[in-house]
């Protein structure tokens, strides 16, 4: 194992087989580009823009992608962004960011901190990357401008995607609809990263399921309204979603086998305009995250039972309404793909790549290779600074005081996470991209 680099990478060491030489020849690039492609980060995080929105963030990357001899597509699905460089025969790689952001206010003191305000479905929201998609943008430009100037490093091909819309689950979906597969050639593999709270200059992935599937589901009871002094003539609605709100906890603790992952929470439950009326419905919105299908569908089964069950009981006098949306697939990463990477990974960073535990968020990545045929890995990297964690895991305080993803006060740290980051991306590609003897 060679030295350690600036960024904690080791130097000297073997990629997957003969790759090293190209690899670090593309990755000797990095300090060149180190202080464009740190500002463009800021100006991302400074300007901020939601799912399908993401206007200043495409342009940006098409403007780049231009400069650096890619083929461009624009305003694929909405807003998404897809850069080709053909570099003679040999392997397709295709690497994804998402690039929307959050309708949340951001509370980090940071110099480049977003003030940006927008429409969301008619309300004015503030919006910040506190779910790190800027890091995502520019680690992926930044590894694009590398591959375009050490052509002379690698044959194949490799695909840069700037996905829209990750947060709202339709971003993947959009591209494939506007006719992602007929403007790219069929990559051989396809790969993504993502920030995530734990210490900047790691990385880590896993094979198999590694990010949970996800739903919302939006449910609908009714009951007889009645002025707030006459109970006895009413079938309360509010005192019907408490009841189910208490019975859903149950699923998890009940239903699902102990040992097998499951999360149901209800983030919402709304009734009723004014303290003296007993309205004639309720809302309750509910989150559920599986790692297994069948898993899956016994929770989901579960609370149409129970919502069923507590409505009957309640004398509702209409049938509960359901709607599921905002479904996201699980993550499962493809094993041999994964193993590839990984080894190239710990080759190169060393003591700093690990196997990650599986995460309970979720993505929308996953239906674009699967929609193509293709198998992917898909891998977390670290954020944070490596002393303020260290320091908050040494006092058992990292829940508390380690931000984690959609806080108001996530912010990954710039270095090393934007050079680990760019590097994974060339390090993960070369072990298809054939280097040039």
């Amino acid at each position: 194992m060679g030295a350690a680099g600036k960024d904690g990478t080791q130097t000297g060491t073997e990629v997957d087989g003969p790759g090293q030489d190209a690899v670090a020849q593309i990755l000797a690039g990095q300090e060149g580009i180190a202080g464009s492609r740190d500002e463009l980060y800021k100006d991302l995080h400074r300007h901020p823009e939601l799912g399908n929105q993401e206007d200043r963030t495409a342009a940006k990357a098409a403007g780049l992608l231009q400069e650096f001899g890619y083929e461009v597509h624009q305003k694929v699905g909405s807003t998404g962004v897809v850069g080709i460089l053909r570099n003679g025969e040999g392997p397709t790689v295709l690497m994804r960011a998402d690039m929307d952001a959050l309708p949340v206010a951001e509370d980090t003191g940071l110099p480049y901190a977003s003030k940006v305000t927008a429409d969301d479905a008619g309300e004015e929201v503030p919006v910040a990357h506190a779910c790190g998609h800027d890091v995502h943008v520019a680690c992926l430009l930044g590894a694009a401008r590398l591959l375009a100037e050490s052509k002379s490093a690698w044959t194949g091909t490799f695909i840069a995607l700037f996905q829209p819309a990750e947060e709202l689950a339709d971003g993947a979906r959009r591209m494939i609809e506007g006719g992602l597969a007929g403007m790219i050639p069929k990559p051989d593999v396809a790969l993504a990263q993502h920030v995530l709270a734990f210490p900047s200059g790691h990385l880590g992935t896993r094979p198999g399921a590694f990010l949970s599937s996800a739903d919302s589901m939006r449910i609908t009871v009714f009951g007889r309204g009645s002025h707030g002094s006459m109970p006895q003539l009413s079938v309360d609605p509010v005192l019907l979603a408490a009841s189910i709100a208490l019975r859903l906890q149950t699923v998890v603790s009940r239903e699902v086998t102990p040992g097998v992952f499951a999360v149901l929470t209800i983030g919402r439950l709304s009734a009723g305009t004014k303290s003296n009326i007993i309205a004639d419905r309720a809302v309750l919105e509910l989150n559920i995250r599986t790692f297994d299908n069948d898993t899956r569908k016994l929770v989901l089964d579960a609370i149409r039972r129970i919502v069923s069950g507590e409505c009957s009981a309640a004398g509702s006098p209409k049938d509960p309404d359901f709607e599921l949306y905002d479904h996201y697939q699980l993550t499962t990463n493809d094993p041999d793909v994964t193993a590839r990477v990984d080894k190239a990974f710990r080759s190169h960073f060393g003591k700093k790549a690990t196997t990650l535990d599986r995460q309970s968020a979720s993505e929308d990545f996953s239906e674009i290779p699967d929609s193509l045929g293709i198998p992917y890995t898909y891998w977390g990297l670290g954020g944070i600074d490596p002393a303020l964690y260290a320091k908050a895991e040494a006092a058992g305080t990292v829940s508390s005081d380690i931000p984690a993803n959609h806080s108001p006060h996530f912010a990954p740290v710039i270095t090393p996470t934007l050079q680990t980051g760019t590097a994974a991306i060339v390090v993960a590609a070369l072990v298809w991209l054939k280097p040039n003897a």
